[in-house]
């Protein structure tokens, strides 16, 4: 039995961590989330995720309504105030329910005295509702980024640089993976709709079917068993790309939490995986992952950085290496990444994938692929990085993945479709007889 607590005021303290303290959502929510009752569990997740995803349009409203605004002591009140605001505003949640539990969600805090002001706030909202929301179409915040971020995918993409802010402020599409080893999309669909589960497959991702309306993981026929998994459509397409065969080394580097390593292993079962990160926690997902589709995979703790120091000078096929990045392409899950991250952050993170390609390439097999990818839609991580690459490695080739004056393939956030991901498939030269690279292999 739960205690007594408030939902709104839980929202708030997670808003707070992430805001003020830089703690990401994917940690501190199921923190919280094992606090409350089940059945509280998804509305908990839907308010913070709402709140993150909407925020500068919440902070907008609030500068609108308070000439002082709730700061020091008091400011995890702002918070609360954010999320009685989202509720009105993107919830079915009616105003006047929204309005009471936020208000009691002072008392959750211990601001009680301050009960007067969180619901006169929320309350002149409902009033001048309209009004507002019109004036806020006119702010440069109607976006709901950072201005750095706008600024950066509007040089990358002219044309096409609202879509996909449209699309990442949008809920992500479910996406799931049918093991082929029990199941097709086709008879996976069959089973959904037994139980009235909707779903339709995609011609670009032969294992992916999306659902028409989210459900929880549990209720997924043959999920506990292995049948299918949750991984995003343009996620499917690294392991694909790889082609992995069978008997062959392959090593997934940056593995966590291991969707890609145990699609590896669906698609080529008698392959021999080693999947390696650098978070010790993190590599407890992998395992479970593993252990949930019974496969198996030799799993390390190791530093892309240093390979030399966990890599006992294996040579492989074949390697995946999915690069740290900004994840500016995966926003919609992630809706804490537009706050978390910073401009800066992008020219390390270039500077650290740099790092981590040169160090891994010497251990590819001659005539091995590397598939090189990123949840990031900025070119700098993407199809600059690989240009980079290829002009300092003569023995790399860009193979099926765009071209040498566009190399990779990007994809961009669709509202129905994929994440925003880039893939690019690089195959090691053999050389000759005589020791030099030969220019037409494996074109």
């Amino acid at each position: 039995m739960k205690i007594k607590y408030n939902l709104r005021a839980i929202t708030a303290i997670i808003i707070e961590n992430v805001v003020e303290q830089g703690k990401s959502l994917t940690t501190v929510l199921p923190e919280f989330q094992r606090t409350v009752n089940e059945k509280d569990q998804s509305l908990l997740q839907e308010l913070s995720f709402g709140c993150l995803r909407t925020l500068p349009h919440l902070q907008w409203i609030i500068s609108q309504l308070m000439a002082k605004p709730f700061n020091g002591k008091q400011r995890i009140l702002h918070y609360l105030i954010m999320v009685g605001l989202y509720q009105i505003i993107y919830s079915r949640i009616p105003a006047h329910a929204a309005v009471a539990e936020t208000v009691n969600g002072a008392i959750s805090l211990k601001r009680p005295q301050l009960k007067g002001v969180i619901n006169g706030v929320l309350r002149q909202f409902t009033r001048q509702q309209t009004t507002l929301e019109e004036l806020f179409q006119l702010q440069e915040e109607r976006f709901l980024h950072p201005d750095w971020l706008v600024e950066r995918i509007k040089h990358a993409y002219s044309e096409q640089w609202q879509t996909i802010l449209t699309a990442n402020n949008q809920k992500p599409p479910m996406w799931l993976r049918v093991n082929r080893n029990y199941q097709t999309p086709a008879t996976y669909l069959t089973l959904l709709e037994q139980i009235g589960i909707k779903g339709e497959t995609h011609l670009e991702y032969p294992d992916a079917i999306r659902l028409i309306t989210p459900c929880s993981a549990a209720v997924l026929p043959g999920f506990s068993q292995g049948w299918v998994s949750i991984q995003d459509a343009s996620a499917q397409t690294c392991a694909q790309l790889l082609a992995p065969e069978n008997n062959e080394l392959i090593l997934d580097l940056c593995a966590a939490p291991g969707g890609k390593t145990t699609h590896i292993l669906e698609i080529a079962p008698q392959v021999h995986v080693v999947a390696v990160d650098v978070d010790p926690i993190r590599l407890q997902r992998i395992n479970e992952n593993l252990q949930r589709l019974n496969l198996s995979a030799n799993v390390i703790c190791g530093d892309g950085l240093h390979p030399e120091q966990w890599i006992n000078n294996l040579q492989f096929d074949r390697i995946l290496l999915d690069a740290p990045c900004s994840a500016t392409g995966v926003i919609r899950r992630h809706p804490d990444i537009k706050w978390l991250r910073r401009d800066s952050d992008i020219n390390e993170l270039v500077t650290l994938q740099k790092s981590i390609l040169k160090a891994i390439w010497p251990y590819l097999k001659q005539g091995g692929t590397l598939v090189y990818a990123t949840c990031s839609i900025l070119p700098e991580e993407n199809s600059l990085q690989i240009a980079d690459f290829l002009s300092k490695h003569c023995d790399a080739i860009l193979q099926e993945t765009g071209s040498s004056l566009s190399p990779g393939w990007q994809k961009l956030p669709e509202i129905d479709g994929g994440d925003g991901f880039f893939y690019a498939k690089i195959v090691k030269k053999i050389p000759n007889r005589q020791g030099k690279i030969e220019d037409n292999m494996m074109l």
